[in-house]
């Protein structure tokens, strides 16, 4: 089930607190992805040698491309729209504004053009956080009490949602709505990791259905067939993966991003790669993101 002919190489070694939401925005052939702890965007276009950091005043972690101009972005306190050009960001919708406990975590876009965005306690207080949809203006609570949302991804036929609360271990699926992106049905179980090395992390579907995702704690890149098999593995070198996306004009790479929140010195020396985002290159069908609808 190992894989270790893939070719794993280093995408930016520019170290992150704690990396998450990684996205690629296939119009300009560019890599964006977070620091959520370090309050960083960071921008990769093409085969630019190192990523651009743009520091941000807010603790962000998820981004969604909207058109040439706008991208939004999901943080602490709320959803903004940012200026990709500039840079500037503005409020378009508070998220859990009045709640100082708790900030973003995963999120992505569904095939109509909806956000699903996840919130958490900023010390991942059990319970605290939640499940977001929004669409077109309108923002709906989709589920309460969860302690940390990952896994969020979409079968490419918008019929299905993945999510998880990686406090629980257990990686749900349920159908959705494929024209807004809402939920029809009520979670079911689709894979069962309670009681496993580490944590489901976050998650992205291939073409195919196939769901690969990042394990926290276990530092590899798993693969899913769509019955909830774990059909590959992959070695990645950082303990705390984060999140994957699919890059590239075919959606045919992927790149990895890790964290090293929560090592002391002797841990960062054991894990030095630890923070940075790798690059994974094995034969994929990805799919590139969808638009926002605003």
């Amino acid at each position: 089930m190992s894989d270790t002919a893939i070719a794993v190489s280093m995408y930016s070694d520019i170290a992150c607190r704690l990396g998450e939401g990684p996205t690629y925005d296939p119009a300009t052939d560019t890599a964006w992805w977070f620091d959520i702890e370090g309050r960083m965007l960071l921008e990769k276009p093409g085969n630019a040698p190192e990523a651009i950091v743009h520091r941000l005043p807010v603790m962000a972690s998820a981004l969604a491309v909207i058109d040439g101009d706008r991208q939004m972005i999901a943080a602490e306190d709320g959803l903004y729209l940012r200026d990709t050009a500039t840079g500037r960001l503005t409020l378009h919708r508070p998220l859990e504004a009045d709640n100082p406990v708790t900030r973003s975590n995963d999120g992505r876009v569904h095939p109509s053009g909806a956000l699903w965005i996840g919130t958490m306690g900023k010390q991942a207080e059990a319970g605290a956080g939640a499940i977001y949809w929004y669409r077109a203006g309108e923002l709906r609570c989709l589920y309460e009490r969860v302690g940390i949302p990952n896994s969020i991804c979409f079968s490419p036929d918008g019929t299905t949602a993945y999510f998880t609360d990686t406090q629980v271990n257990r990686l749900m699926r349920v159908a959705v709505d494929p024209a807004s992106g809402l939920p029809v049905g009520e979670p079911a179980l689709f894979h069962d990791h309670s009681g496993g090395e580490g944590g489901l992390d976050g998650s992205v579907c291939e073409a195919d259905g196939t769901l690969w995702n990042a394990r926290w704690g276990g530092g590899t890149l798993d693969a899913y067939s769509p019955d909830g098999t774990r059909i590959r593995r992959v070695a990645l070198d950082a303990r705390q993966v984060t999140c994957p996306s699919f890059i590239g004009p075919k959606a045919d790479r992927m790149i990895v991003t890790s964290a090293w929140t929560g090592l002391d010195d002797a841990g960062r020396r054991a894990d030095p790669h630890a923070g940075k985002t790798f690059l994974v290159d094995l034969p994929v069908c990805g799919r590139l993101e969808p638009k926002l609808v605003l």
